[in-house]
């Protein structure tokens, strides 16, 4: 069965790169299309989702805002009774709008994400700070994955994840979170499985945990399907 892997802002399928899936898995990344001006994360979603073969079993896991993506895109198949996917996992993200953090909301409010610099947010500072990788090897695949991401789309999905307006939360649904994450902090959140001391980067840092709960869920459906 494929399994239909979206990564977070300004990262790449390089953040998946120690994720294991048991036999009979086959691993297959949705990466990014161009985006259309003033799009919504709802209609950026529903065009990624064309990548999905159609006609057969699969799961969908999203990371930070993949997650939100793989929200919108579970969502629609329900709505419109098309096959979707037998499970949804979600990491270091949230499933509805009500869950981002009071400064998201306050950051739209006052549109601050016009103001960033683009450069600020693909700094090493910023990445030391919030994502706290500390191995050596992924402190070096997240600063070369930042280094190669496009300006426009970062500046793009900031605005789309804090005009994102989901109240629905998808089913089936297992939700992986660290209770260290400082983008996305548990407490906002109701995740159905924790990593203690993980932060927002558990699928490099704590990547066992992550594959041992990604192996959990997909095993729990098997047999339905």
């Amino acid at each position: 069965m494929k399994v239909y892997f979206v990564s977070g802002l300004a990262a790449d399928s390089r953040v998946f790169k120690h994720i294991r899936l048991p036999g009979g898995y086959e691993i297959v990344h949705l990466d990014w299309i161009p985006v259309f001006e003033k799009e919504s994360l709802e209609n950026y979603s529903l065009r990624l989702a064309q990548k999905i073969t159609q006609g057969e079993p699969f799961a969908l896991v999203g990371l930070s805002m993949g997650g939100m993506i793989v929200t919108e895109i579970t969502n629609y198949f329900r709505r419109y009774k098309i096959q979707g996917p037998v499970m949804t996992i979600l990491l270091s993200s949230v499933a509805i709008n009500k869950n981002l953090p009071p400064h998201f909301r306050l950051a739209h409010s006052l549109r601050l994400y016009k103001f960033i610099p683009v450069r600020f947010l693909k700094s090493m500072s910023f990445l030391k700070r919030f994502f706290s990788a500390e191995k050596n090897e992924n402190k070096k695949i997240l600063n070369q994955v930042i280094r190669d991401s496009d300006p426009a789309f970062i500046r793009w999905a900031l605005q789309a994840v804090l005009e994102w307006k989901n109240e629905i939360v998808p089913q089936p649904l297992y939700h992986i979170h660290g209770t260290k994450d400082r983008i996305l902090p548990i407490r906002y959140t109701k995740p159905t499985h924790t990593i203690k001391y993980g932060g927002h980067l558990i699928v490099m840092e704590q990547a066992e945990e992550v594959n041992r709960f990604i192996e959990e869920a997909l095993l729990s459906v098997e047999g339905t399907l």
